[in-house]
């Protein structure tokens, strides 16, 4: 009984032990956090100036060169703006640490081959997530803004006589909040579609995905990009055209990548001798009888002799018919 309680906890405390270190590690990552999103609480006004800037740009190609400011429609929407900028901005300042965590809390775990395949892709997706969000950040959201203070119009000026054809205007007055929403959904939308490539590949050095399965289903993936394009942009069709390019360029570059990842690991097996182009060249159905001509095990077996003396037999009645 006392043998298989000690077996019992010998099992256990590898997990305890793992569990501890994943405890340690979500600890370190939530303080990491908790210190970027503090750093960032005291320095929102300049984060804030720096996103409403493609805002103002906008407005001034227009010849709105008044206040580009933003209102605050509820009495706390000041707070949650600033509460939202930091923890947009505590998590990009604590990713790098959260990641290294992360990197600690794996590797031991993994071969020295695992570890040189995941590194490269841990190191790569913040950096096409940052390409990604400075592509919506440059690009997309002046265009998007452009589109949507198109809609504005200039108003009659009613003076003291009467106008008969007066016309209301339409002038912008944003909230803070939701200007604030409405950039931050397409940096995360754009950062998000910049991992393609990272992802593909991944699923490509681990075999869940091939280059010719992705070539396969391209016009399927065609019509996604375009769903996709539809529901994270504005309706601008220059916006949608930009991020259909963008986005179907990335698959493209995913299955070049997944190519190169075959033709290494083809590579590799060719050279560790487990791919054989003798087997490639011969017939299937004859690759099929040698691999069961040299199997040790139907060497000596008596119904495998059967089987070759009736095939023989057949075949010498089958030439006997012939001649």
């Amino acid at each position: 009984m006392t043998t298989a309680d000690d077996e019992i906890d010998d099992s256990s405390a590898p997990l305890i032990e793992h569990l501890a270190e994943l405890r340690t590690r979500l600890i370190h990552s939530a303080v990491a956090f908790i210190i970027g999103m503090v750093i960032c609480f005291t320095v929102w006004n300049p984060i804030f100036n720096f996103l409403t800037q493609p805002l103002c740009d906008a407005m001034a190609a227009r010849g709105q060169t008044g206040d580009c400011g933003l209102i605050l429609i509820k009495l706390q929407e000041g707070f949650f703006v600033a509460i939202s900028i930091s923890l947009l901005g505590g998590l990009c300042l604590s990713f790098p640490y959260i990641a290294l965590q992360m990197w600690r809390f794996v590797a031991p775990g993994l071969y020295k081959s695992e570890k040189g395949a995941f590194l490269p892709f841990l190191i790569s997706s913040p950096l096409m997530f940052f390409l990604g969000a400075s592509f919506a950040f440059y690009v997309v959201t002046p265009l998007a803004f452009d589109f949507f203070l198109g809609f504005q119009q200039p108003g009659s000026v009613l003076g003291d006589e009467t106008t008969d054809n007066g016309i209301a205007g339409i002038a912008f007055q944003g909230s803070a909040q939701e200007y604030l929403s409405l950039t931050i959904k397409f940096i995360v939308a754009f950062g998000l579609c910049f991992q393609l490539p990272v992802l593909l590949t991944l699923m490509g050095k681990a075999g869940l995905v091939s280059s010719e399965g992705l070539g396969n289903v391209r016009k399927y993936a065609v019509v996604a990009i375009l769903v996709l394009a539809a529901l994270v942009t504005p309706p601008d069709v220059i916006t949608q055209v930009i991020l259909f390019v963008v986005v179907y360029g990335l698959y493209e570059i995913s299955i070049w990548l997944v190519r190169r990842v075959e033709t290494k690991r083809e590579a590799r097996l060719r050279t560790e001798g487990y791919y054989d182009d003798e087997d490639e060249e011969m017939d299937p159905e004859a690759a099929a009888d040698a691999d069961l001509a040299d199997d040790p095990l139907l060497a000596d077996d008596p119904l495998m002799e059967e089987v070759d003396e009736d095939d023989g037999s057949d075949k010498g009645t089958t030439d006997k018919k012939n001649d």
